[in-house]
């Protein structure tokens, strides 16, 4: 998942309904739930050779990081209805561009957008290509330097506006 500190993540009230309900679970039931594994554990005897102490003891610190990045992009989410498609690449948008070749499909923004079963690519603004995109407008050109240094070209095809 993306850092989202101090950035603003454009959500839908769907999308922020569902963190929020997953923040509010995981705050409370979440936490008491492995609070109870670890003290189980604890009383097992030896840590240091307690697999189930460990274990429980990694998920715990998994559920507060997922607590901290829930906090964070709620915090900063700017919560509507999905930008109208005007042939301007924004976040929130559904985006069809060429790259290398191959027309891909895929949102610009935040992957806590998508509903449950999407199989929608997302790629956040902040990646080199959402970096790259945001702003084009349909048949622009625009190219960004990938992690292995290639410079890529990517053609913007069609802006849809998102539909969950």
């Amino acid at each position: 998942m993306s850092d989202t500190s101090g950035t603003t993540q454009w959500l839908t009230q769907d999308a922020y309904d569902r963190l929020q309900s997953e923040l509010e679970h995981l705050s409370t039931t979440g936490r008491a739930e492995i609070a109870k594994r670890i003290e189980a554990a604890r009383d097992e005897g030896d840590l240091k050779e307690n697999g189930g102490y460990h274990a429980a003891k990694d998920e715990q610190g998994k559920i507060e990081a997922r607590i901290r990045t829930l906090t964070e992009l709620l915090k900063n989410a700017s919560v509507g209805d999905a930008p109208e498609a005007d042939g301007v690449v924004r976040p929130g948008t559904v985006i069809t561009a060429t790259i290398l070749g191959d027309d891909e499909k895929f949102l610009l923004g935040s992957r806590e957008i998508l509903a449950d079963g999407s199989d929608l690519d997302v790629f956040s603004e902040a990646s080199p290509l959402g970096q790259a995109i945001n702003g084009a407008k349909v048949g622009d050109t625009v190219s960004y330097e990938a992690p292995n240094g290639k410079s890529i070209e990517v053609t913007i095809v069609e802006v849809e506006t998102y539909a969950p």
